[in-house]
């Protein structure tokens, strides 16, 4: 596992854009998009609208985590577990 950034390209408000990601953040970033049955250019724009003045990479990143979080959160109450 590389634990250095590789530059994505990503299309937002049809404009050409890019950010470096860690491999791991990149696929759980896509895993995220199939999951909620978006394109990554979909959810990289509605991540990119709510990320306020902290950059495209770092909101991602955070987005993320939170994703794992909560997942993590559900998993933990007795009345989900199957459902995981």
């Amino acid at each position: 596992m590389s634990g250095r950034p590789v530059k994505r390209s990503l299309t937002l408000a049809r404009h050409r854009t890019s950010v470096s990601l860690e491999d791991t953040f990149w696929k759980a970033f896509c895993d995220i998009a199939q999951r909620r049955d978006q394109t990554i250019n979909g959810l990289a724009a509605e991540i990119d609208a709510a990320r306020g003045d902290i950059g495209l990479a770092s909101a991602i990143r955070v987005f993320v985590l939170e994703d794992v979080m909560r997942r993590i959160d559900r998993s933990d109450r007795p009345e989900e577990r199957s459902s995981i």
